[in-house]
């Protein structure tokens, strides 16, 4: 065939060069090149090092709950009478959001704190009058007590006197009666004498005379001893009626002081109690305004309008925090949980930010960015996984400023070095990565 074209050709007089093409029969073939090309380049494939790693997704969040989307309630119920801001502004800690009316119809009195407080101060007053009432009774019964001393001291006095006039009179009678005795014996023997007519009548007269006189004398000098000793014993009886009578008045004044003092407590816990209600007046009128608790954003308004009622404990709107120290939140198969710890390495792509990824060779990648694992939780989250905080890592690129909460993001947590046949041949089989400790790790555990 080939000579027949050759023929044709030197007939014509051009050369084909289809034959040429189409049979290769002449041609020195390159199969055996490529096929061991290939192999070496496989080869060298299997041969490099190949990272390992836990592949996972999650969002952008923080580790910090007051840097987290947080809702701003109504601590009282209310109707909504003014808007100050709208969905998407940015508000600074102490703005207003929105402005309430009360409801309630013990907070509708337009004049309630100025009431309270007119009863506390009548309270107040009240408590002072029982004060002074206690105060001039207690000065009562001082002078109850000081009249009582005196007139003590005044009878002590008289019945010493008493007593001493006892003694002397006494003594008196003592001596009227041994006068009485001596004039007794005289008159006795005079009797005898005059009988014998020793004496005359005139001399038994005169004896009879003096004991007359020594007996009159003796009983006035008895009787005036009885009376001093009865005076000595009403002295004592008065004594003692002046102290029970002090003692009465003084008891009866300090039960009024203790009746004065209960009621001094229970208007003291009447004042506390309305104290404590116009402090909570003063408080819950505040509470009409709902303020910002910090500098962010405002979203998701569940409220419109005006006139729309608020429940205790509705949320209003929700706040999202300017200042936000960014954190991942990524979560882990159970089986891959134990590949993990504290101070790992993680590289993370977020939604939004264009990346090359070469799971296997990190270094190769572009666009990922650096974290550290900062927390491993122990609770199994509602998705059957377990959720792990991941932080920007020190000293390396920062994450974007940009960063939104809620953000989606894909991490793969770095493990050991190993072949990419390895890889393959662990992936076929569905072994798990092998685990090992970071330097630092190591050191921290010895």
């Amino acid at each position: 065939m080939k000579q027949i074209s050759e023929n044709i050709a030197d007939d014509q007089g051009y050369q084909v060069e289809s034959m040429d093409k189409i049979y290769g029969a002449n041609k020195v073939s390159r199969i055996k090149y490529w096929f061991y090309g290939t192999l070496i380049i496989t080869v060298i494939i299997f041969l490099l090092p190949w990272t390992q790693n836990v592949r996972s997704t999650g969002r952008v969040t923080t580790q910090f709950q007051e840097q987290r989307p947080q809702q701003i309630n109504s601590i009282i119920p209310g109707r909504i009478i003014k808007w100050h801001v709208k969905e998407g502004d940015y508000v600074e800690k102490g703005d207003t959001i929105v402005e309430l009316a009360d409801t309630k119809d013990d907070y509708l009195d337009p004049q309630l704190l100025e009431r309270t407080e007119e009863q506390l101060n009548a309270k107040e007053q009240k408590i002072e009058f029982y004060q002074s009432k206690i105060s001039a009774t207690e000065s009562q019964v001082n002078a109850i007590e000081n009249g009582r001393d005196l007139k003590i001291q005044s009878l002590q006095n008289k019945i010493e006197q008493t007593r001493r006039k006892l003694i002397s009179d006494s003594a008196e009678w003592v001596a009227a009666d041994m006068d009485l005795k001596i004039a007794k014996q005289q008159y006795d023997r005079a009797q005898s004498m005059y009988k014998t007519g020793v004496i005359s009548l005139v001399e038994l007269e005169k004896r009879t005379a003096v004991f007359n006189k020594s007996l009159a004398t003796s009983t006035e000098k008895q009787q005036k001893f009885q009376n001093t000793k009865q005076d000595l014993l009403i002295a004592n009886i008065e004594k003692s009626s002046i102290q029970q009578e002090a003692a009465d008045k003084i008891f009866k004044a300090r039960g009024e002081i203790a009746s004065a003092n209960s009621e001094v407590s229970a208007t003291q816990a009447e004042v506390s109690k309305n104290m404590n209600q116009l402090a909570n007046y003063h408080i819950r009128g505040k509470q009409r305004w709902i303020i910002a608790p910090q500098n962010g954003q405002i979203v998701k308004a569940k409220k419109a309008g005006i006139n729309e009622m608020v429940k205790e404990g509705d949320m209003v709107v929700e706040i999202v925090p300017n200042k936000i120290d960014h954190a991942v939140e990524l979560f882990i198969e159970p089986m891959d949980l134990m590949l993990l710890q504290n101070g790992q390495d993680v590289r993370l792509t977020f939604d939004g930010f264009p990346a090359v990824v070469f799971s296997g060779w990190p270094n190769s990648s572009y666009g990922t960015f650096s974290g550290v694992i900062s927390t491993i939780e122990t609770n199994v989250s509602e998705n059957g996984k377990f959720r792990i905080l991941v932080i920007p890592a020190v000293d390396v690129k920062k994450w974007p400023k940009e960063l939104k909460m809620g953000a989606g993001v894909q991490g793969f947590a770095l493990l050991k070095n190993v072949p990419v046949w390895y890889e393959l041949w662990r992936q076929i089989n569905g072994f798990p990565p092998d685990f090992y400790l970071t330097t630092k790790q190591e050191k921290k555990s010895k």
